[in-house]
């Protein structure tokens, strides 16, 4: 009777948040904040899914961002983190979506825990109890990586064991980097960290022969980053396979097992409308993206030897 009566509690919560989705609610406020840059693919496919299920509700949607992963200096973070708090203040939201872990680590845990404003957090990694959630006014949705079905067809693809990783110097980068060793007991052979374009490129080529796969983390935020001319280079330089969690990296990867940013923005947006409704954060468990696909890049692939079964190409998305 009581996984009835919470069946039928979850099916009017649900059917609640449809009819919101669709009333007018032009008279409140929300506050998207950002823990990166407008330009930062991430970020971009998160406010996306807010924006696609908050607009048609004429909700007031405004924007903070703190460039925190083009600005890796800690009192910029702590100055980023204030002056979200000002705009808090002054523009007085009905709620808040924070996204990625600095919005959490530097504005929500000291300034935000159990106070009355509703916060919806998203894209934190792994594991949000670092932050203390939940709290009384906090809910979310973290950001976990299928980064075990990736290895296993990397694995199946290089010529040896050997699994190295090259990724920028930052602290979210670091903190999954550990949690794939201490979680999955993944064992890498090299581990690179770097801060600008030149120093990838150099990891980047001398990996190829100290490793047999490689773990590629976002690169986003190093210093003198050029796509374009990554994708050339790589191009010119791979001599074995690399994989990432990250849709946006796939032009210059063989393959990757990509998270949707969408999930976790239309997720967090949902949640805030139930908050809208009367619900409490409290009420609201804390879940994890589960919506993925695989990726592969048949430009490289080619360019290395790689010949990847037709049923595997059934069920990917080809870069050709």
């Amino acid at each position: 009777m009581r996984r009835m009566q919470h069946t039928m509690w979850l099916l009017l919560v649900f059917f609640a948040s449809q009819v919101l989705a669709t009333t007018d609610l032009s008279d409140k406020k929300l506050l998207y904040v950002d823990s990166y840059h407008a330009d930062y693919g991430w970020s971009t496919g998160i406010e996306q899914g807010i924006r696609q299920v908050l607009e048609p509700t004429g909700i007031d949607i405004k924007v903070a961002r703190m460039d925190t992963k083009r600005n890796r200096d800690e009192a910029f973070k702590l100055q980023a983190a204030l002056d979200v708090k000002a705009l808090i203040e002054s523009y007085q939201p009905d709620v808040v979506i924070a996204s990625d872990d600095n919005a959490s680590k530097y504005l929500i845990k000291p300034y935000y825990k159990d106070a009355e404003i509703p916060f919806v957090f998203c894209g934190v990694n792994w594991d949000a109890s670092v932050y203390g959630f939940p709290y009384k006014n906090v809910t979310g949705m973290e950001e976990i990586n299928l980064i075990q079905p990736l290895l296993k067809q990397l694995s199946r693809y290089a010529k040896g064991q050997r699994l190295g990783v090259l990724s920028m110097d930052a602290y979210s980068e670091k903190r999954v980097i550990g949690i794939y060793k201490d979680q999955f007991s993944i064992q890498f052979d090299k581990e690179v960290y770097v801060n600008t374009f030149e120093e990838w490129k150099q990891a980047y080529t001398k990996l190829q022969q100290q490793v047999d796969q490689l773990l590629l983390v976002s690169p986003k935020g190093i210093q003198g980053w050029d796509n374009d001319l990554a994708v050339d280079f790589v191009l010119e330089n791979t001599d074995i396979p690399s994989g990432t969690v990250q849709q946006w990296m796939m032009s210059f990867t063989t393959m990757g097992f990509v998270k949707v940013p969408q999930e976790q923005g239309e997720w967090a947006a949902q949640a805030a409308l139930k908050i809208l409704a009367g619900q409490s954060p409290s009420e609201i468990p804390i879940e994890q993206n589960k919506k993925g696909k695989l990726v592969i890049n048949l430009k490289i692939s080619n360019s290395i030897g790689l010949i990847f079964h037709n049923a595997i190409l059934k069920n990917a998305e080809v870069i050709r």
